[in-house]
């Protein structure tokens, strides 16, 4: 059985890794959502979301759920408060993402893509190269996240100064998407940068690229352009 390929797909906030995963998931890419992983570890009747509450306060539950949105009050600008948050969710969400990466490769999957909003800043680019980054100006990323999340100015400018500048980003990649244009054209710059993850990986860029995908739906406003 070959191994499985695996790399990294990042941005910041606001600069359209959604929209570029879709793009991937359409060629027949399988790709790994880490904030899908970490909301599924925390899930009503988990283990995660027990030790949350237990660590947090029962508080934090809504109607048996987390409440995402009050857990973030308190971990934001607290960074002890914030590491005993990852101690609890990451191991959870790296097992998780080894299982799955096992079950494609079992499936005789060669390549996936493990889309990370934090690869940088947790230090995951050392095993997740090659890393993609989708890349836009800032102006967009302010504008853009403030649409998606009715959010303020001065709300999305203190989650944007939580990250790594995305320019210090680019500058790590080993691929950028520009997807500050027509959504046309980052499908078509996501369709090079596979193709040439493929041959840099070694695997066969025809099982991705041979057939034309399903069209994308909705267009430039829409709010899977944002993610």
């Amino acid at each position: 059985m070959n191994r499985i390929r695996v790399f990294g797909l990042t941005g910041g906030l606001g600069s359209g890794k959604s929209t570029v995963a879709a793009q991937l998931r359409r060629r027949g890419v399988p790709v790994i959502d880490a904030d899908a992983l970490a909301r599924e570890v925390v899930a009503p009747g988990s283990p995660g979301l027990a030790e949350v509450v237990a660590a947090f306060g029962p508080e934090l539950l809504r109607d048996g759920e987390l409440d995402r949105a009050r857990l973030a009050q308190v971990v934001f600008g607290d960074p002890l408060a914030r590491q005993r948050l990852e101690a609890i969710t990451h191991p959870r969400i790296q097992a998780s993402r080894d299982a799955r990466l096992a079950e494609l490769e079992a499936a005789g999957e060669p390549l996936a893509c493990y889309e990370v909003p934090l690869l940088f800043e947790k230090g995951l680019d050392a095993s997740l190269r090659p890393v993609v980054v989708v890349s836009v100006p800032e102006a967009v990323q302010l504008e853009r996240a403030r649409r998606r999340d009715q959010a303020s100015e001065a709300m999305v400018r203190a989650r944007l100064d939580a990250q790594l500048p995305l320019a210090d980003k680019v500058a790590r990649a080993d691929y950028v998407i520009d997807n500050t244009g027509a959504l046309a054209a980052t499908d078509a710059a996501t369709d090079g940068v596979l193709a040439a993850l493929c041959e840099r990986l070694g695997v066969d860029a025809s099982r991705y690229l041979a057939l034309t995908p399903p069209q994308a739906t909705g267009g430039g406003a829409g709010s899977d352009r944002f993610g």
